[in-house]
């Protein structure tokens, strides 16, 4: 009997407020969207896509409140095709702007408050954000989330366009602490999305580092730290969590089980139908 798959997540924080965006893949043919709300401890569990969402050419409005995202549909008949890019109301999937892309070649876009921004989109939206590509960089969400490029992180060929071919290592101080969180890329696993519970194809490895020690972290699929110094991460095992790093341990501050949920497609709440 082959045992249970547990779901690839990934996580976007937003910029200027204590909301997260969770990604769920799994089973295979399906993508779930999650509110993980920091200041009150609570998770909402959102809209079930039958179809694929690529949460790292995806993004988080800063105040948490809107989604852009890119998807994959094969069974989509809409005008905009079966790979567009959608803005909805976080954790909602209805699409208040929509369109079509050059299929899953293209990088994504992230939100904007700079209305010149390079490689904006050309439109006007009701929200004080504008749109850009994604940049063509490994860890680009992250990068834009604080992390930076570690020292002894390889260098990109200049031959390299789409940035594949190296192992590069990011790092993030932590807010008021003394501690490293570091990840790492390892390979990317095909054009599949989970294999090794890989995001978009790229598998990571994260471990902290604190007093020249390093503690490895290979029970977690993704991490990153709340602007209090907490540890946010999502387990390997289906889980979102909250550490609080005192001394030589640790606390666990929230938990909630993402693994036995099952897909339970339902209509969006009227608000997340309008601007």
């Amino acid at each position: 009997m082959t045992g249970r798959v547990q779901p690839r997540i990934y996580c976007l924080p937003a910029t200027k407020a204590p909301i997260v965006a969770v990604f769920r893949r799994g089973p295979t043919n399906w993508s779930h969207v999650g509110r993980w709300d920091l200041a009150e401890r609570r998770y909402d569990p959102g809209a079930w896509l039958r179809g694929r969402i690529f949460p790292r050419r995806s993004d988080l409005s800063p105040d948490g409140r809107f989604l852009c995202y890119f998807a994959h549909k094969p069974s989509a008949t809409w005008e905009h095709g079966e790979a567009y890019v959608a803005l909805s109301k976080l954790p909602w999937l209805t699409a208040l702007h929509a369109f079509c892309t050059c299929g899953t070649w293209t990088r994504g876009y992230h939100f904007t408050e700079d209305e010149d921004g390079e490689n904006s989109v050309d439109t006007t939206l009701p929200i004080p954000y504008g749109l850009c590509s994604i940049s063509v960089v490994q860890f680009a969400n992250e990068r834009r989330r604080g992390w930076e490029e570690a020292a002894d992180s390889p260098p990109r060929d200049p031959r390299d366009a789409w940035d594949e071919r190296r192992n590069a290592r990011l790092q993030k101080r932590q807010p008021g602490g003394d501690r490293l969180l570091c990840v790492e890329s390892l390979g990317w696993a095909g054009g599949e999305f989970g294999v090794d519970q890989a995001v978009d194809g790229l598998r990571v490895a994260y471990w902290l580092e604190v007093d020249g020690k390093i503690q490895l972290l290979n029970q977690l699929q993704w991490a990153d730290w709340d602007r209090d110094g907490h540890l946010l991460v999502a387990t390997r095992s289906g889980k979102l969590q909250i550490w609080n790093l005192d001394g030589d341990g640790s606390e666990l501050r929230f938990e909630e089980d993402l693994s036995l949920a099952e897909p339970n497609p339902a209509p969006a709440p009227a608000w997340a139908t309008r601007w």
